[in-house]
């Protein structure tokens, strides 16, 4: 045990040097493709390696290549850090090796996650009654809720999905906005449903109500509506209440796809943006993003708990789920073993507290809103929306300059931001979710913008 010990004190030292390198440490690395595989590759070993050699070793190798997502100035993909107390509880959940799909294989992992998502959901403001599942991030958290509308709608329409499976089946409409995410489509194209329709979505990427309207208005057939709470360019919201009122007047399962934006509910100050959303029937969400948990954690939410357990829920005898008191994850997740995820989220949350959360939420979109005011003195450039949260998206004089200015920012290593393409037209998007990022930080990457932008310029 000493030399365990050892090995966790020396792995220990490595992170917390990772760590403190972030302030100066380049954003995206400059290592290539064939370095990485010649420092990690090689022949199959032969024979045992000390512990310690192999972790000093791996930093040594994958050192180089391994991206500053943790920075305050990592804008890409609306990835958040990791705070420190979920950092923490993350290495304890690797120790402890909790098989969180029953019970009886890590009563602790069991209450904390119970615990953790309801706390989630009281953040989110959502039913205190909806039920939920902790699984990989959001795309599985979309699948699992559209897997539990596929079966309630098709059970409304006198199908029953799990005895006959879907040969022969109504057919089931699904209806989503021109700029739904495409985890959405994914978890449609995996649970056999197809390509949803799309409509018309507002030059901010927001459903338009009336074109749902009218696509119920054909017919009673089973339907699902997609709806988007934080379109991932531009961070707009759908309009959630026209859209609640019209599927719940067909019967419409209305499902809500919130990665990012759902934590808008969090603060008292941006909470309107989803008013509505309570009154779906299911949502999708991931603490990796805004609560700044380590990687994967994503909850899926839903008003039937009933249904959530018969959709997804699964029973053998070896299994021991004889306790109708206690939570089986297996009856919510489509995972059977996992990963204890209720350990981080706990500790994020009760690091931060209801008060920290709002904090972290406001003062990232506050830092979105900088980020569009002073990057508007930049020649050329065009702002393409409102920024209402953490993202800013948008574009110079053309697309070979943005593409160009982008380019130039990306490999000073000052910040790290993806291009998009959006209505046709090349552009660039800001997401603003790391609870690292400040003023400083901020300041860096505007002026790293300048000089992409000044480049060229004749000398003054």
């Amino acid at each position: 045990m000493d030399e365990t010990r050892d090995l966790l004190r020396r792995t220990a030292d490595h992170a917390a040097d990772f760590l403190d390198s972030l302030g100066e440490r380049v954003v995206y690395p400059e290592v290539s493709l064939e370095e990485l595989r010649e420092a990690l590759g090689g022949p199959l070993p032969d024979g045992p390696t000390e512990a310690v050699e192999v972790v000093d070793r791996l930093v040594t190798g994958a050192g180089p290549g391994v991206v500053a997502i943790p920075s305050g100035r990592y804008f890409g993909f609306v990835i958040g850090g990791a705070v420190p107390a979920a950092i923490a509880a993350d290495w304890l959940t690797s120790t402890w090796d909790q098989n969180a799909g029953l019970y009886v294989g890590g009563p602790s992992a069991s209450v904390a996650e119970e615990v953790a998502g309801g706390w989630v959901r009281e953040l989110l403001r959502l039913p205190s009654d909806a039920s939920f599942a902790f699984v990989t991030g959001c795309q599985m958290a979309n699948f699992t809720a559209l897997a539990i509308a596929r079966r309630r709608v098709l059970e409304r329409a006198g199908w029953d999905a799990d005895a006959d499976g879907l040969s022969g089946s109504p057919r089931i409409r699904v209806l989503c906005g021109a700029k739904v995410h495409a985890t959405v489509k994914r978890a449609l194209r995996f649970l056999g449903l197809g390509m949803p329709e799309l409509l018309e979505a507002d030059d901010q990427g927001r459903m338009v109500a009336e074109s749902l309207r009218r696509a119920l208005a054909d017919g009673p057939t089973p339907t699902i509506v997609c709806a988007q709470a934080g379109e991932v360019n531009t961070g707009a919201f759908d309009p959630l209440p026209e859209i609640a009122a019209a599927a719940r007047e067909t019967g419409a399962w209305l499902h809500v796809d919130g990665a990012f934006g759902l934590w808008a509910a969090a603060s008292p100050k941006l909470a309107h943006l989803v008013d509505g959303a309570e009154l779906a029937d299911s949502w999708a969400t991931d603490a990796h993003k805004w609560l700044n948990v380590p990687y994967d954690c994503g909850i899926v939410f839903c008003r039937h708990p009933d249904m959530h357990r018969r959709a997804i829920g699964v029973q053998a005898e070896y299994l021991m789920q004889d306790d109708a008191a206690v939570r089986d994850q297996v009856d919510w997740t489509p995972e059977f073993s996992r990963r204890a995820r209720g350990f981080t989220v706990y500790a994020a949350i009760r690091s931060l507290g209801r008060h920290g959360i709002a904090e972290l939420v406001e003062r990232t979109c506050a830092h979105a809103r900088r980020f569009a005011d002073e990057l508007a003195a930049l020649p050329g450039f065009e702002l393409l929306n409102e920024v209402v949260l953490n993202q800013v998206l948008f574009r110079f004089e053309s697309d070979e300059r943005t593409d160009d200015v982008l380019r130039r920012v990306q490999e000073s290593g000052e910040a790290w931001l993806s291009g998009t393409t959006w209505d046709g037209r090349r552009a660039i998007r800001i997401s603003v979710s790391n609870w690292q990022t400040n003023d400083d930080d901020v300041a860096r990457t505007v002026a790293a913008f300048e000089a992409a932008c000044y480049a060229d310029a004749p000398a003054r």
